[in-house]
């Protein structure tokens, strides 16, 4: 490049930075230096730093004597700090010495970085990277699994049960009957499951036999497994899922479903009756298909299904996608590793949009006075998905339920339920206050008196929690049945029985209702002192879920009330 067109270029257009540095410049003293400009044009995919130019355009030669005689010296140690090669080259106008420094782009798919900060240009300036820059970059490395082509299928190889399944639900979802007519191999073209007559993984995972999906990518199986206790390592019950998607989440769903493991609970609060059960059918298939879609297919391990009877946990290989944390996982709009099988997923209508999935499952089970959806055992190996069937609020669910089907406007969506359940526990830090104000105008909360930062749940949720939610003054209705259904056919120690609801109630309330229902005659004990074990008194222990909790409830009300 000569100095004349060097002259013309123009920073933000031509990815250049002009510097007098008529005497010197700085190494790396500051994010304004050769090693931080370096990084910023690298993450920018490239660009060049001259020095001896002054910065007004048309830039005026003014010289610069910035790392004179040392300019090999100095692609050395740029190489060594950072592991970009540069280039430098001198030119002169006269007297005047023009150092140019070349840089090229980073390394596909990673970020550099400049005191650990990966930097960028901001006007005149060099700032911390944006979040959307930053995951443009990790994700470029990110392959699309399911398109790549599996060699050696054919249309034979594929399940005439799932393709009829596909198709049924695009036309569905898309309101396009006419789909239901195509011929298979249309179907698959406009779906881009096949191309140049050679089909993808995508349509292996999502259509393929039995066999076929066995002989080529056998780690596409599920495995479910049930058990009675946690504390138990054998199974109960196991069964292999390795069906085409299309037909396993149904079976899968199946599995599950199953009416001795998924059990209903009534809730009534005045007028307002309504079954929820242990594990929700649209939580439970978006999970688990987000499991199945996201999951890194390089690993040789499968998506595994723990049931229990208080729990459900969801594991699948490989961490989450590139730029996702469990800190921002509701926030981040991230690029599966499996983009062209997500999207026929979307399309079908079996999962929500890219990045509204983890949305979903987070409204709708808080909404039901669930626990939060748990990531915390997820790592850069796996990533694991924890739902709690317990129903630890239900003036909550009435209260978000009875909104949610009324007339006002707007409707509650994930960020506002999350806000609601971080008031009703107390938790007053880093809330949104556009959110904040949302409720407070849709009379969903309102400021605790004396405070200008702290709410409390509207009166109508409180009066909800006194309103058929408590036995007299003794009991809160929610809190005997978490107990009871801990204990249905089980006699624990009282460290056991902690343990087992540490999520849901503190060790004080669980030492209250043990002593109280005891007095009631609801639970017996057996042993002295360590040697003590706890379980349901003779005349319920034969019950079982919403039999035993309706007796007791009945019993206890009628006492008490």
């Amino acid at each position: 490049m000569t100095i004349a067109e060097l002259k013309q270029l123009k920073e933000s257009e031509d990815k250049v930075e002009f510097k007098e540095a008529k005497n010197q410049y700085a190494y790396n003293s500051s994010r304004k230096s050769v090693l931080g400009y370096t990084v910023a044009f690298a993450n920018e995919k490239g660009g060049y730093l001259v020095f001896g130019l002054e910065d007004a355009h048309p830039h005026t030669v003014c010289g610069s004597k910035a790392y004179e005689g040392r300019e090999g010296q100095l692609e050395q140690d740029v190489y060594r700090d950072t592991g970009v090669r540069i280039q430098t080259e001198v030119l002169f106008e006269g007297t005047n010495r023009v150092l140019v420094i070349k840089i090229p782009s980073r390394p596909v798919g990673k970020p550099l970085y400049f005191n650990d900060v990966p930097l960028m240009r901001v006007g005149d300036g060099l700032d911390r990277m944006s979040e959307e820059m930053y995951l443009s970059i990790i994700q470029e490395q990110e392959p699309d699994f399911s398109a790549k082509v599996c060699e050696g299928i054919s249309i034979a190889d594929l399940d005439e049960a799932a393709i009829k399944k596909m198709k049924e639900s695009y036309a569905r979802k898309q309101k396009n009957p006419g789909f239901l007519q195509l011929s298979t191999e249309q179907v698959l073209t406009d779906l881009i499951l096949q191309e140049n007559g050679k089909l993808n993984y995508a349509a292996l995972v999502l259509l393929a036999k039995k066999e076929v999906l066995h002989a080529k990518l056998p780690q596409s199986k599920t495995i479910w497994e049930f058990r009675n206790s946690e504390a138990q390592i054998h199974h109960d019950s196991r069964e292999v899922i390795d069906e085409p998607l299309f037909i396993a989440i149904d079976s899968i769903w199946k599995l599950i479903n199953q009416p001795t493991l998924n059990r209903k609970y009534p809730v009534q609060s005045g007028a307002y009756i309504f079954d929820l059960y242990n594990f929700n059918e649209e939580v439970i298939r978006e999970a688990v298909l987000n499991a199945i879609a996201h999951r890194d297919y390089t690993i040789t391990s499968e998506v595994v299904i723990k049931q229990y009877p208080n729990k459900i946990i969801i594991t699948n290989p490989g961490g989450f996608p590139k730029g996702v944390t469990i800190e921002n996982i509701l926030t981040v709009s991230s690029t599966p590793r499996s983009r062209l099988m997500t999207e026929i997923l979307e399309k079908t209508g079996l999962v929500e949009r890219s990045g509204q999935g983890v949305d979903k499952i987070f409204s709708i089970t808080l909404s039901e006075g669930k626990a939060e959806p748990n990531y915390k055992n997820s790592d850069m190996f796996q990533v694991s998905l924890t739902l709690r069937t317990e129903i630890i609020d239900k003036a909550f669910h009435v209260f978000v339920s009875q909104f949610q089907n009324s007339e006002k406007e707007p409707k509650l969506g994930v960020e506002q339920i999350i806000i609601l359940c971080k008031i009703r526990n107390g938790i007053f830090q880093n809330l949104k206050s556009e959110i904040v104000s949302q409720l407070e105008k849709s009379g969903l909360i309102e400021k605790v008196s004396g405070h200008t930062n702290r709410y409390t749940l509207s009166q109508e949720y409180h009066a909800l929690v006194n309103d058929g939610l408590k036995i007299g003054k003794r009991y809160l209705v929610k809190e005997v049945e978490l107990i009871l259904l801990a204990l249905q056919g089980n006699a624990l120690k009282i460290g056991d029985l902690e343990e087992l609801l540490k999520d849901s109630l503190s060790r004080n309330q669980i030492n209250y209702l043990k002593m109280k229902l005891m007095e009631d005659e609801v639970l017996k004990v057996e042993g002295k002192i360590k040697g003590a074990r706890y379980s349901i008194a003779d005349k319920y222990a034969d019950l079982r879920g919403d039999v035993l909790l309706s007796a007791v409830i009945a019993a206890l009300r009628g006492k008490y009330e």
